[in-house]
């Protein structure tokens, strides 16, 4: 594996993502920076880093968002390069283009990409350029809300309202009649003002009981390869908890003609570095339709690299230091079946609330096909002011039946005392019957969470 020109790496995030990047900058051979907020100087990324540099107080606008304080110590520590990891501003283009401003390269797309590529109704656009399924709906951003209704009515109801730019389930509103549409456009349009500074929003129909299906791709600017798919169909509030690859949903047929468009419109934009292109499946008609693409790696990246034997992220170092890619898309294999659970700081049995607090005694599972990303540590204080994710626990085994056994034993093993965590949630999925056999969609979650409460609860008592 090599690592291009790129000799000293800055790590713009925290977390297990942090964490995760020093050791594959590490296995290059790369020296890296922690940047940190007040509160994450004891942090775990910060004593594994080489050199470590604080930028501000605990509040993200004041730290992991303060783009001056960041390139500021990129270029006293000597780093030649900045990876922004996922969140706070991975997919901002802004930041990007002032990273490459400042003579650094950054470890991701170029900002004109990120911008095309984060804008939906632009990336839907391109989608069709590259003959890539779309999601029937509006063409591009809702300037007109009396055409938008008579559109929307058109397309047949429900429709969702999506917000052109930003992420993470904000700005979204399913709206099941006219009416009902008027109402909530603007409540989509204010949310995504407010959250992401744009208030464009688009349409698209909602595909019942669909599955949630999306393609890692690895591009260097000119040619990409994809490493096949995961599905995330697990959500709660269009949040992911629980991921797997491969999905066992796809016939060989539809997968190839999935990775196949996905690879296409990573070609058509040019895309450096890794992304996902995300769909929605339709398990009654056997269609699938582009929805968006995440401009950056994903917190779901493990699965694939557990069942194609490969190091994204050390991947994405290398392409952002010069290098093409290692590999054609006719030497990419896949073998056996991995499942990724995300494991935070909340209380499933209590709505989900955050718990920030110290981690007392702590047991992290391993064993053959057992792979834990966390960044915690006996003692480590879980700071309140940022997203709750302590890590994921990734199995892999032969099939997805072993792979479940093998999730039940590691979740067994876990142990982390202090605080509650999400382990229960999982634990108690294991015994469902849907679960076993993958009849989930995206919609599935909440509603058995609402029926199962007791059996989360009974299984909260070995775990926190």
């Amino acid at each position: 594996m090599t690592r291009g020109n790129i000799k000293k790496l800055l790590i713009a995030n925290r977390g297990e993502i942090a964490v995760r990047i020093i050791r594959a900058a590490r296995d290059l051979g790369i020296a890296t920076v922690q940047v940190h907020s007040d509160a994450d100087t004891e942090s775990r990324a910060v004593r594994l880093a080489d050199e470590a540099v604080n930028i501000g107080p605990p509040a993200a606008a004041k730290s992991y968002l303060n783009v001056p304080a960041i390139l500021k110590a990129a270029r006293d520590t000597g780093a030649d390069a900045v990876h922004p990891g996922y969140g706070f501003l991975a997919e901002n283009a802004d930041f990007a283009d002032a990273v490459a401003a400042a003579g650094l390269v950054f470890v991701g797309p170029s900002g004109d990409t990120i911008r095309l590529m984060g804008d939906k109704a632009a990336a839907r656009a391109e989608a069709k350029k590259a003959n890539v399924p779309t999601v029937p709906g509006s063409d591009g951003i809702i300037e007109d809300m009396d055409a938008a209704a008579l559109l929307a009515d058109e397309i047949g109801f429900p429709v969702m309202i999506k917000a052109a730019a930003g992420g993470g389930g904000r700005g979204i509103r399913i709206a099941n009649d006219a009416a009902e549409f008027r109402t909530l456009a603007p409540q989509a349009s204010s949310e995504a003002k407010a959250a992401f500074g744009d208030g464009g929003i688009y349409i698209e129909k909602v595909i019942e009981r669909a599955r949630h299906i999306e393609v890692q791709v690895l591009g260097d600017g000119g040619d990409a390869v994809h490493f096949f798919e995961r599905e995330c169909s697990l959500q709660r509030r269009r949040q992911k908890v629980w991921e797997e690859a491969p999905s066992i949903a796809l016939k060989d047929s539809v997968r190839e003609q999935l990775c196949t468009a996905a690879v296409a419109l990573t070609k058509a934009v040019r895309y450096k570095g890794a992304g996902t292109i995300e769909f929605l499946y339709d398990d009654e008609s056997g269609a699938f339709y582009f929805i968006e693409m995440n401009t950056r790696i994903q917190v779901e990246h493990p699965v694939t690299e557990m069942i194609c034997g490969v190091d994204l992220v050390a991947d994405m170092i290398s392409i952002a230091g010069g290098e093409k890619l290692k590999v054609d898309q006719s030497q990419i294999s896949r073998s056996g079946h991995a499942i990724e659970v995300r494991l935070n700081a909340e209380d499933p049995a209590n709505n989900f609330m955050p718990f920030p607090g110290v981690v007392g005694e702590m047991l992290a599972p391993d064993g053959p096909g057992v792979r834990f990303d966390h960044m915690l540590y006996p003692g480590y204080a879980v700071p309140p002011f940022y997203d709750s994710l302590l890590g994921k626990l990734i199995v892999w085994a032969e099939d997805r039946d072993k792979a479940l056994m093998r999730l039940g034993r590691a979740l067994d093993e876990l142990k982390i005392e202090g605080l509650p965590t999400t382990a229960p949630l999982f634990q108690a999925l294991l015994e469902s019957d849907d679960i076993r056999t993958s009849t989930v969609h995206t919609r599935w979650l909440e509603p058995w969470l609402a029926e199962n409460l007791d059996l989360i609860r009974q299984k909260g008592g070995s775990v926190t």
